[in-house]
């Protein structure tokens, strides 16, 4: 998702030039990926915070204190993440938001997943009043001249890159602010499956993965479809925000799919070698993600190629998945070596403190 922000100014798929090809991979990722899998990362992030908390308990340590240090840490992360490499960040979300997961950290787990509900309901209800009043008003015409600008500056000098990557953060705070309620949803879940030890104990909840499946599949294909109508074509961008109001209610669902696909895969016996090779890239999840932000600056702006609005969408997708196989080799062999990641040991050391 982050590499369609940072391939050039139009939506994947959406330039003025782009083929048959672009259109139906940027229509697919809409569809199977937009909007699912920052839960699925925000969901982690939830449940992660009850093995912090266990962790303290176990070392005798107070976690408040620990838990501080861990999320600003996560915000100085993202702060230079935005400004030097990708203005589409998500840690500083997540530390802002981690003070409140702390908030309620002693709420019961059924009181989590209804406030959970009522955070998708009312986010979902406010980006579909936005979409029917879009509807009654004239299509926005595209900004060439912007489109124009932004790429001029993102294929400059590493300053020009800076200050755009400036610019663009400061115009996706408000997107970040409408959001907050999707990605804390998925917090409080993730807080809640960390209460019942769900991920840890995966064979007491494997009715309800199925179920989950067995439903969950097939209503979240069918709403990231109809968002990707909405938001890919045929339907003109004033369906935009229905498409996401759509999406907003559906993904969990079908997030919570593709956890249980995965779940019920890695309990099986090739599942478990599976589970073996992606393990390590789990790991280091956070010095991955920032590794990708600088491969692709390095290829789309001004600090390395500039190929900033050259690159066609399914080129784009393909050579992701290129990178992501090659992590995942590194992944295996840095853990074989060490236990933390880089950008791993430093959160750790942060969190710990002095005495950690």
């Amino acid at each position: 998702m982050n590499v369609e922000i940072m391939t050039g100014p139009y939506s994947a798929g959406a330039g003025p030039s782009a083929s048959m090809p672009d259109q139906v991979a940027a229509w697919l990722v809409t569809a199977l990926v937009s909007g699912k899998f920052y839960l699925l990362f925000a969901f982690l992030f939830g449940y992660s915070f009850t093995l912090q908390a266990r962790a303290a308990e176990r070392d005798g340590a107070g976690f408040a204190a620990r838990h501080l240090r861990r999320v600003l840490c996560l915000f100085l992360l993202g702060l230079a993440h935005a400004v030097l490499l990708f203005p589409g960040d998500i840690l500083m979300t997540y530390a802002v938001l981690g003070l409140v997961l702390f908030a309620v950290r002693n709420v019961t787990p059924r009181k989590l997943v209804r406030a959970a509900v009522w955070l998708v309901v009312a986010l979902s209800a406010v980006l579909l009043a936005r979409g029917l009043a879009a509807l009654g008003s004239a299509a926005a015409p595209a900004d060439a001249a912007g489109a124009a600008d932004s790429v001029a500056a993102y294929r400059g000098d590493p300053m020009s890159v800076v200050h755009t990557n400036l610019e663009q953060w400061r115009l996706m705070l408000g997107g970040d602010f409408l959001y907050a309620p999707h990605i804390l949803a998925a917090f409080l879940l993730g807080l809640a499956a960390g209460k019942h030890r769900v991920l840890a104990e995966p064979h007491r909840y494997r009715g309800q993965m199925i179920r989950l499946l067995r439903y969950g599949l097939p209503l979240g294909l069918a709403g990231g479809a109809f968002a990707a109508v909405c938001g890919n074509g045929p339907l003109d961008p004033r369906w935009s925000d229905i498409g996401m109001a759509v999406e907003v209610l559906t993904a969990p669902a079908l997030t919570g799919a593709y956890v249980s696909a995965l779940v019920l895969v890695l309990g099986t016996r090739r599942g478990r070698r599976l589970g073996g090779v992606l393990a390590p890239a789990g790991r280091m999840a956070l010095t991955n993600y920032l590794t990708q932000s600088l491969v692709m600056a390095l290829v789309f702006t001004g600090y390395g190629l500039a190929l900033y609005g050259r690159a066609a969408t399914a080129a784009v997708l393909a050579g992701s998945c290129v990178l992501y196989v090659a992590q995942v080799a590194v992944s295996n062999w840095l853990m074989r070596q060490v236990r933390y990641g880089p950008v791993e040991r430093l959160l750790h050391t942060v969190t710990r403190g002095r005495t950690g």
